[in-house]
């Protein structure tokens, strides 16, 4: 691929797990039919940003004036994000088309209308000196969608394959699932994708509350505790597990709450025994395992991979790959890695990918993932300087 015929992007995202942003430098073809990774980075979020994050997850006294110095503060480290990739791949920001920046979502609550995810992109583009697309998922709630998952049309684009159904399964704060129908790469009318559940949020919660530190190693501490089942089947019994497709879940929903409260419900039962600390995160680990595997059985994939930071953790990978392997013998399993993206690269480069469509002025989001009335584009524009020209 020459550089006459290619444009790149750049790629932003800070999750539910509120540890860091990851940018990710993209080359795309003039056509679209072809990406190639330059460059991927992770800038780590400090412990006063993520603890400013965490108190805007609920309403509290001040929360307005915190989520601009929040939005503020993003922008900086987002914009470290990109410098660091343009530095490494060896470009300048002029070459750089757009960036294409998630923000770090603070409510989602597309059944009531509405989904917030923060970033002062006007200070990220002045910054950076370079085109910003943000707020992407917005226009898809307003046209009765989830507003999530967006990233099937890039899963799509990427890993779809003529011969079989694939699956890509991202464990991330939020775990999802992409459904990739046999068919030519970059087809999407089939194409399903929904939140199966938690992925590493409470498991990271749980541990950084008992044991200190941000995220379970490894998952080290939860391979020495034991699931507790009848805690597990409480939770599992949530009705997010239950609903249909389109849907879509965060921390609005899965946090150390949610935790506590099925934890009181087993002390105001007499007979129950509470569960010890680490029983509970091996608990939370079964669950994230069991909905990841429920979800790829009910796709029945020939292939899954698995992207995002869950692929690090080994108790949970193993649990994940034992009850796949149970319910779909003949599937077979691997990270992203196998098929040319790091594991940790997807979900950014999916927003590179966005901000592609979105200069482009073609739909980002998939409808019979998000539940979306019809193919929307997405996102808007901060242009510094008009740099950005169609």
């Amino acid at each position: 691929m020459s550089p006459s015929d290619s444009r790149l992007f750049i790629g932003l995202m800070s999750g539910t797990s509120v540890d860091a942003a990851d940018a990710v430098l993209l080359r795309l073809q003039a056509s679209g039919q072809r990406i190639e990774t330059l460059a991927c980075v992770s800038v780590p979020f400090s412990n006063a940003l993520r603890q400013s994050i965490q108190a805007l997850q609920a309403p509290s006294p001040g929360e307005l004036e915190l989520s601009a110095r929040v939005a503020l503060e993003l922008a900086h480290v987002y914009a470290k994000g990109v410098q660091q990739a343009i530095t490494r791949a060896g470009f300048i920001a002029r070459d750089i088309t757009a960036i294409g920046a998630h923000g770090q979502t603070v409510r989602h609550r597309p059944g009531e209308g509405f989904t917030l995810q923060l970033l002062n992109a006007a200070q990220l583009a002045e910054t950076t000196g370079i085109a910003v697309v943000y707020d992407l998922r917005p226009a898809d709630v307003a046209a009765g969608g989830q507003g999530a998952p967006l990233v099937p049309a890039f899963h799509a684009h990427v890993f779809a394959d003529k011969a079989e159904c694939r699956a890509v399964v991202n464990i991330g704060g939020i775990a999802n699932i992409s459904v990739l129908p046999a068919a030519s790469p970059g087809s999407t009318e089939q194409v399903l994708g929904y939140d199966t559940g938690p992925g590493n949020t409470l498991l990271d919660q749980w541990h950084e509350r008992h044991q200190g530190e941000r995220f379970d190693a490894g998952g080290i501490w939860a391979a020495g505790g034991t699931a507790n089942q009848d805690l597990l089947a409480a939770m599992l019994a949530d009705e997010y597990f239950h609903r249909p497709p389109p849907k879509s879940t965060g921390r609005d929903n899965f946090n150390l709450e949610w935790v506590n409260r099925h934890l009181q419900a087993r002390a105001a039962a007499r007979s129950s025994r509470m569960p010890r600390a680490r029983d509970v995160q091996a608990t939370l680990s079964e669950l994230t395992a069991i909905t990841i595997a429920l979800a790829c059985e009910q796709a029945a994939p020939a292939r899954v991979f698995l992207c995002g930071g869950g692929v690090y953790n080994a108790d949970l990978i193993q649990r994940v790959t034992r009850l796949i392997t149970r319910r779909l013998p003949q599937c077979r399993m691997a990270t992203t890695e196998t098929a040319g993206v790091n594991p940790m690269a997807v979900e950014a480069a999916a927003f590179a990918w966005l901000a592609a469509r979105r200069v482009d002025g073609l739909p980002g989001n998939l409808p019979a993932a998000t539940g979306a009335t019809g193919s929307r584009v997405l996102g808007s524009i901060a242009n510094p300087w008009g740099r950005l020209r169609s």
